[in-house]
C-alpha cells in the first residue's frame, strides 16, 4: 500500500517537472526535500525524547541512573547488529562523506543513508549513546536531496544543490533555526556556492523549520527563555571565555581521535568491542548522569533558575543546594563529556559531535561564570554565558563561526548577545584553527589526502585525478644515443620534451626542443653530439602519489610547462601545466552551483 502510494506521488512530481522550467522544480524539490528532513527530525526527535522521559522517571522511582546506564549498552549493541546484519556491515558516519561525495563521486549518496542513519542513530542515541543526532540528520537531509536529484535526472550540479538543501532542512528543523540551516549548509559543506543558489537552500530550510516548529513540541527542541541584557562591562570575561572554547574545543578533537583510533585498532569481533565501549560509557554515565543522550535537557537546566536539579538521581543528589560540589560535578561532565562521545561512536554507535559541542559549551560557559561569581570576581550574568559557550565550542570544532552565532542567536529567541556571540565565537575560530588546520569532521579526509577547506583553489585542486591528466605515451630516448634519433623523433612527432632514460628505465634528464634549435639544423653537431651531452637535470619531478595541489605548486616553483612524472623510482610520463589547468578549468565550471 505504502510503495503503490510513493509510485504515485513520484508520478506527480514526474508530471510537474515536465510542466515546469529547471528553475521552478528545482523551488518545488527544495520544499518536498524540506518537508522530508522534517519528517526525519520529528521521528528521531520524539522518540530519543520519548526514551529520555521514560528512563528520568524510572531513575525518580530508583533514586539513582541504573536505567540510563543499561539503555545504552542495549542500543550500541543494537546498532552493531542492524549495521553488521542489514547494512551489509558497513555505515559511513560523519558529515565528511558528503563532502566528499560531491567531490569524488560526482553528488551521488548511496540510497541507504535515507535510512540508514535514521535507524542507527535513533537506537545508539535515543537509548542514551553520548552523542548528537545532528550529523545523522544532516547526512539523511543530503542522500535524501542526491536521491531526489538522480531519480528525477537531474545534472551534478542541482544535485549538488539539493544536497545543500537537505542539509540546511535537516539543521533547520533540528533547532528550529532557517538561518543557521542555510549557513552551516554553506559555511561547512558548500563552499562554492553563487548567490542564485541561496534561494532554493533557504526555502528548504524554512519549510524544514516550519514543519518541525507546528508538529514538534517545543519542550522537545533545545530553545532557552531566560537571558540577561548583555553588559560592555563583561567584555573581557566575553574574552577570556573565546580563549577558553578554542582550546577546549582543540583537546575534544584531538581527544575524541584518539579514542576513536584506539578502538578502531582492536582487533576484536564488532559485538566484543561494542560491549567493552558501551560498559565504559555505561560507568560514565551512572557516575555522570547528564552525559545520557544528547544532554540537552541539563543544558537548558544549566540556564534555568534551579540548575542543581541536574544532582537529581545521582550519587551526588545530597549535594544539589552546594555551588561549589555542584560546579565541580560540571567540570568533571565536562572534562569526561568527549570520552564518552568518542566511546559511543567509536565502539561501534552512529551518532555525531554537533550536540556534545553544545553540550560541552554550556557546561564551559557556566563553569566559567559560576566560578568568577563564585570567588568574587564579577557578578557575570550566567545564562549568557552558558548560551555563549555553547557558540564557541560549536565555532572552534566545526570552524564554523557564522553558524554558531545565528545558531544561539535563533535558539535564544533574539539577538541581544550577537556581541558577545561574535566575540566569543571569533576567538575560539582563530585560537581552534591554529592548532587544528582542519575542523574535526573533515580531518579524517585530510589524512586520506582528500583534504576540503574554505579555500576555493585548494578545494578543486584536490578533486582533481592526477592519473587522469599523466600523458604516458611520450617518447623517450637513451642518454648514450646521438641527437640523430631525437632529431628523427621530433620530426615524427609532436612533442616538444623528451625524457632521458638509461636501461633501467630510471628518468637521468630532459631533452626540451628549444635547448637544441640551434644544433639540429648542423648535420656534423647532429651526429657526433650524444643526448647526454645536451640533456638537463629536470628542475622538479611528480610523484604519482602528489595530490594536484602539490603538482601546480611544482610548476609554480619551477616556472616549466612540462615536469615529468616518476613511480616506482621509474620514468612514467609527463604532466603539461596547460592540460593541468584545462582540467581546472572544467572542474571549476562544474563545481560551481548557480
Amino acid at each position: 500500500m505504502l510503495k503503490k502510494y510513493f509510485r504515485k506521488l513520484e508520478s506527480i512530481i514526474a508530471l510537474a517537472q515536465s510542466l515546469m522550467t529547471p528553475k521552478q522544480f528545482i523551488f518545488l524539490s527544495s520544499i518536498l526535500i524540506g518537508i522530508s528532513c522534517s519528517l526525519a527530525v520529528i521521528v528521531l526527535k520524539t522518540f530519543a525524547h520519548s526514551v529520555f522521559s521514560f528512563a528520568t522517571s524510572i531513575n525518580a522511582i530508583l533514586k539513582l541512573s541504573f536505567i540510563n546506564s543499561i539503555l545504552p549498552i542495549i542500543g550500541i549493541l543494537l546498532t552493531v547488529f542492524v549495521i553488521k546484519k542489514v547494512l551489509n556491515g558497513t555505515i559511513e558516519k560523519g558529515t565528511s562523506q558528503i563532502l566528499y561525495a560531491v567531490a569524488k563521486k560526482a553528488s551521488i549518496i548511496p540510497r541507504k543513508q535515507m535510512y540508514a542513519q535514521i535507524v542507527t542513530s535513533s537506537l545508539t542515541v535515543g537509548l542514551g549513546g553520548s552523542a548528537g543526532l545532528e550529523s545523522p540528520i544532516v547526512v539523511t537531509g543530503a542522500a535524501f536531496g542526491s536521491n531526489f536529484a538522480q531519480n528525477y535526472k537531474l545534472a551534478y550540479k542541482d544535485r549538488t544543490l539539493l544536497i545543500g538543501c537537505g542539509v540546511a532542512a535537516g539543521i533547520a528543523a533540528a533547532f528550529n533555526a532557517p538561518i543557521a540551516g542555510v549557513l552551516f549548509a554553506i559555511e561547512v559543506l558548500l563552499v562554492d556556492v553563487s548567490i542564485s543558489a541561496f534561494t532554493p537552500i533557504m526555502i528548504s530550510a524554512a519549510t524544514g523549520a516550519l514543519v518541525s516548529a507546528i508538529v514538534l513540541d517545543e519542550t522537545i527542541l533545545l530553545s532557552f527563555k531566560k537571558q540577561e541584557a548583555f553588559n560592555y562591562h563583561n567584555i573581557p570575561f566575553y574574552v577570556l571565555l573565546g580563549i577558553l572554547t578554542g582550546f577546549m574545543a582543540v583537546y575534544y578533537a584531538r581527544n575524541f581521535q584518539r579514542v576513536e583510533h584506539y578502538f578502531a585498532k582492536l582487533e576484536i569481533g564488532p559485538y566484543k568491542k561494542a560491549l567493552i565501549g558501551s560498559s565504559l560509557l555505561a560507568l560514565l554515565i551512572f557516575i555522570f548522569p547528564t552525559l545520557f543522550g544528547e544532554g540537552y535537557e541539563s543544558i537548558k537546566t544549566l540556564s534555568e533558575a534551579d540548575p542543581g536539579k541536574i544532582l537529581d538521581n545521582t550519587l551526588f543528589g545530597d549535594f544539589r543546594n552546594n555551588q561549589w560540589i555542584l560546579l565541580l560535578f560540571v567540570g568533571c561532565t565536562m572534562m569526561v563529556k568527549v570520552f564518552a562521545s568518542g566511546l559511543t561512536i567509536g565502539s561501534g554507535g552512529n551518532g555525531g559531535n554537533f550536540a556534545p559541542s553544545l553540550f560541552l559549551g554550556s557546561y564551559l560557559g557556566y563553569f566559567f561564570s559560576k566560578f568568577i561569581s563564585l570567588i568574587g570576581l564579577a557578578k557575570l550574568p550566567i545564562s549568557n554565558f552558558t548560551m555563549v559557550g555553547m557558540a564557541g565550542i560549536l565555532s572552534g570544532l566545526f570552524h564554523a563561526p557564522l553558524t554558531a552565532i545565528f545558531l544561539i542567536a535563533e535558539i535564544t529567541g533574539g539577538y541581544s548577545l550577537m556581541i558577545p556571540l561574535m566575540i566569543v565565537s571569533s576567538i575560539s575560530f582563530a585560537i581552534s584553527k591554529r592548532f587544528e588546520k582542519y575542523s574535526l569532521d573533515v580531518k579524517g579526509l585530510a589524512k586520506k589526502g582528500h583534504a576540503f577547506t574554505s579555500n576555493k583553489d585548494s578545494n578543486i585542486l584536490s578533486t582533481l585525478d592526477i592519473d587522469t591528466i599523466i600523458q604516458c605515451d611520450y617518447l623517450t630516448v637513451h642518454p648514450e644515443e646521438n641527437l640523430t634519433k631525437l632529431v628523427d623523433l621530433i620530426s615524427h612527432s609532436n612533442q616538444v620534451v623528451f625524457a632521458v632514460v638509461n636501461n633501467e628505465k630510471e628518468l637521468v634528464g630532459i631533452v626540451h626542443f628549444n635547448d637544441i634549435r640551434e644544433i639540429i639544423f648542423n648535420s656534423y653537431r647532429v651526429k657526433y653530439t650524444l643526448i647526454k651531452d645536451v640533456m638537463k637535470i629536470p628542475p622538479a619531478t611528480i610523484s604519482s602519489s602528489d595530490s594536484m595541489e602539490i603538482v601546480m605548486s611544482k610548476f609554480e616553483k619551477s616556472k616549466t610547462a612540462f615536469l615529468p612524472v616518476v613511480r616506482d623510482d621509474k620514468y612514467y610520463g609527463f604532466i603539461s601545466k596547460s592540460i593541468a589547468l584545462e582540467a581546472y578549468r572544467t572542474k571549476l565550471r562544474a563545481m560551481t552551483i548557480e
